[in-house]
């Protein structure tokens, strides 16, 4: 076991995501996407998930 420190993935309303360290409350407008681990990990977990980086309210836009 490490001391390493442990962050949430969060996404907001417009499906942009970050991270934010699990000692910390969640900011308003965001919410947890149910993965948690070392920065590395949320980070790479990022770059899987997050595959278009426009708003999700221009890719609404975009697609009407």
């Amino acid at each position: 076991m490490t001391d390493e420190p442990q962050f949430h993935v969060v996404m907001n309303d417009e499906e942009q995501y970050s991270i934010w360290a699990t000692d910390m409350p969640i900011p308003e407008g965001w919410e947890q996407t149910g993965f948690t681990g070392a920065k590395a990990d949320c980070l790479a977990h990022i770059d899987e998930v997050w595959t278009d980086m426009r708003p999700k309210s221009l890719r609404d836009k975009m697609a009407s």
